[in-house]
This record gives C-alpha cells, sequence and structure tokens, in this order.
C-alpha cells in the first residue's frame, strides 16, 4: 500500500496463492536489505518465499520437506501444488526430510537427486513435572484413542471399523476419536451404521494440556494413517506410558520397535493388536515400559545438531 506496507490474513481460504505470492514479494524485499548466510523454508507454503530471497541474496537455501502434495491428498494431486513443491526441491542446494518415506517420495515422485535428499527425523519435547502427574480416569471401561486431523490421510475409517469389530467381542471399552477434520460428520455417521456411538466419542480439536490429559487417561493409542510423512503424537503417547500401534505406512514406523505395527487398510489386524492390549496385561506393560526408554532417545537437541550439520556442509559446498 502506500505505506510500502502487504496486509496478510494469516490463513487457509480462496486467496491463499496470492498470500503465497505476496509472502515470496516481502521475502525478496527483506533479503535485499539484511545479512544472512542460509534461507531455510519449510513446506510448499514457504517455498516461493525461500527462492525469492536466494534470487535477491545469492545464498543458499535448504528446504524442509514435512509432507507432499502425495500424503495431503491421497493420489488426487493439485497440480499447482505439485509444480510449487517441484520448483522449491529443484531449487535448493539441499533437502531435509522427516522420513525415508518422505524421502523416496521425493526422489520418485518429483525426480530429485538422491544425493540432494537428507533424512532428519522429529523429535519430542520432554514431559513437564505437571505432564508427569497425570491424571486419574473416571471410568473403569478401557479407553482406546485416536488423536490427530480427521482427513483421508490419517486413515479414520479404519479406526472406526476396527472399534466396530471390538465392541462385537468386548462391551467394556469406549473409543474416542480427538481431533476435527473434513471427514468428523462422516466418521459421526459411519459409528451411527455400525450401532456403536453410545460406545464412541468425538472430542472434537484439543490443544496444549488437554492432549495429555487425553493420551493419560487412554489404555492403547492408535495412529491407523493412509499416509504419514512422520508422525508425532505416537512418540508422546509412548512418553505417556500408553502402548502404541501405528500403521506401517507411517514414516515414525522406520525408528520404532516398541510398538505394534499393521498395514492401515488391515481392519482384523488392527481390531486383533487393540484386543491383545487390552486383553493381555503383560504384553501391555512391556509396551508401556519399554516405550517410555525408547522415546527418551528422540531429542530436539540431537534434531537440531543434525541440522545444523546440513548448514554446515551446504555453506562448505558454496564456498
Amino acid at each position: 500500500d502506500s505505506d510500502g506496507k502487504i496486509d496478510f490474513s494469516g490463513s487457509y481460504g480462496p486467496s491463499l496463492y496470492r498470500e503465497i505470492r505476496n509472502y515470496a514479494l516481502v521475502a525478496g524485499i527483506i533479503a535485499r536489505e539484511r545479512k544472512f548466510d542460509l534461507i531455510h523454508a519449510h513446506d510448499w507454503l514457504a517455498y516461493p518465499a525461500g527462492i525469492a530471497a536466494m534470487k535477491e541474496s545469492g545464498k543458499p537455501l535448504v528446504i524442509h520437506v514435512h509432507a507432499t502434495e502425495f500424503d495431503r491428498s491421497g493420489g488426487d494431486v493439485n497440480p499447482m501444488v505439485y509444480a510449487i513443491e517441484r520448483e522449491g526441491m529443484e531449487s535448493a542446494h539441499h533437502i531435509i526430510a522427516v522420513s525415508n518415506l518422505t524421502r523416496n517420495t521425493i526422489i520418485e515422485k518429483y525426480g530429485i537427486d538422491p544425493a540432494k535428499v537428507t533424512t532428519i527425523y522429529n523429535a519430542i519435547e520432554p514431559l513437564t513435572r505437571e505432564e508427569k502427574q497425570g491424571i486419574k480416569k473416571g471410568i473403569t471401561d478401557r479407553i482406546v484413542t485416536y488423536l490427530g486431523r480427521i482427513t483421508y490421510q490419517k486413515g479414520p475409517e479404519f479406526f472406526v471399523e476396527a472399534a466396530g469389530l471390538i465392541l462385537s467381542r468386548m462391551k467394556n471399552v469406549r473409543f474416542v476419536m480427538a481431533g476435527s477434520g473434513d471427514l468428523m460428520h462422516a466418521m459421526i455417521e459411519h459409528a451411527a451404521r455400525l450401532g456403536i456411538t453410545d460406545r464412541f466419542h468425538f472430542t472434537g480439536f484439543l490443544k496444549g494440556d488437554e492432549v495429555y490429559r487425553m493420551l493419560q487417561i487412554s489404555d492403547v493409542f492408535v495412529m491407523p494413517s493412509v499416509s504419514e510423512p512422520f508422525g508425532i503424537v505416537p512418540l508422546e503417547a509412548m512418553q505417556s506410558g500408553v502402548p502404541v500401534i501405528i500403521s506401517k505406512q507411517s514414516g515414525v514406523a522406520e525408528i520404532l520397535r516398541y510398538v505394534i505395527k499393521t498395514d492401515f487398510w488391515d481392519t482384523f489386524a488392527l481390531a486383533d493388536a487393540i484386543y491383545g492390549l487390552l486383553n493381555y496385561p503383560a504384553v501391555a506393560h512391556l509396551l508401556e515400559q519399554k516405550g517410555r526408554e525408547e522415546t527418551g532417545n528422540f531429542q530436539w537437541e540431537n534434531t537440531a545438531g543434525e541440522v545444523r550439520s546440513i548448514y554446515e556442509k551446504v555453506l562448505k559446498s558454496i564456498l
């Protein structure tokens, strides 16, 4: 405007692509006026800004891929988003992927040189003293929890299907779908068709301490994702002492030992795994104990050190 400013809505909507272009324009101006050594851009929304800053400054660009359009869309790829992602990947001096699953997608679907892509896994924050204290469950029923966005990528329908199978054999168990998303109403209708709504609960979106309170009253945590670049919530559940079941199609499955892994589509295997953890305390206790120990290895300080090593490698390569 006349003051040299651009307004941003800060939200997704019909003007999203214009917002991305405006962000890139501002990034170019900032890059022209500031001194820095390297640019780090996260996911497709920021790739045009990273490219603009790189062109203005001549400094190297590192991009961080937390998910691709193939993960988000379930195969129905938006060509405009794909084009932005590919331009970012081709322009970057180096690419960080959050899992080998994501790294392979970058190489195979976007045609990127494997030498240019490094996997660096995510981590979790250690629990605070208050979070470790925990809370008591107000019911005697067992609780099986799904916690995340209710979207195609996360596989919520497979959780509902498994709940139906379990509830045909057990009555002292409740299922909780915590989160929100475009498939929430469809999942409510799905649970109603199966006749399990008296034992199936939808909490809506949880934030902050609510997440840990939900995990602390859970007996089993399930992440049945169809395509999950990484998946931090299973680590948070394990840290809270909850036995975890994840899909083999998740990036976090590459690094975890003390979890049960099933194919996302195999609802019978998922139901068997849930049933086993609810009815065989020794197995559940083993995963609780070993899971807590295992998550101690995933610290942000270590992840940050690996990212820094990429910075140093990139900077050294352009000298």
